[in-house]
């Protein structure tokens, strides 16, 4: 639960980012929830890493772009970025906090894991 609150208290979000579909954790591994926040952006907003830490995936899942960074601090911590218009970043890229990944389509997903347990983000 440290790990959860360190992580929560380091991430940015995007500037004028509002919450539409706040996290609820699911009951099981295949239950229904919300893994992560949904977050109304401006269309076309730059999308900077809330932590610093390696890309381990750039690319679309399901037709929607995604970027996931591993936190540079605890190995166990995994931040996912949903919804980009475009990527910036490729798999195996350091990134630092507050710099671009990309850019967002419309809205944002914003997840994070400790290990394999989603956390609330916020």
């Amino acid at each position: 639960m440290i790990a959860a609150f360190a992580v929560a208290a380091c991430l940015v979000l995007p500037s004028g980012a509002q919450v539409v579909d706040p996290f609820r954790a699911p009951e099981c591994d295949r239950c229904a929830g919300n893994r992560g926040l949904e977050l109304a952006v401006a269309p076309d907003s730059p999308l900077a890493a809330g932590l610093s830490g390696v890309v381990t995936f750039a690319g679309q899942v399901g037709g929607r772009n995604y970027v996931v960074v591993r936190a540079a601090s605890d190995a166990r911590v995994r931040v996912t970025y949903g919804g980009l218009a475009a990527i910036s970043v490729s798999r195996g890229d350091r990134v630092v906090r507050g710099e671009q990944l990309g850019r967002v389509a419309t809205d944002l997903f914003l997840g994070v894991r400790i290990g394999e347990r989603y956390v609330d983000p916020l």
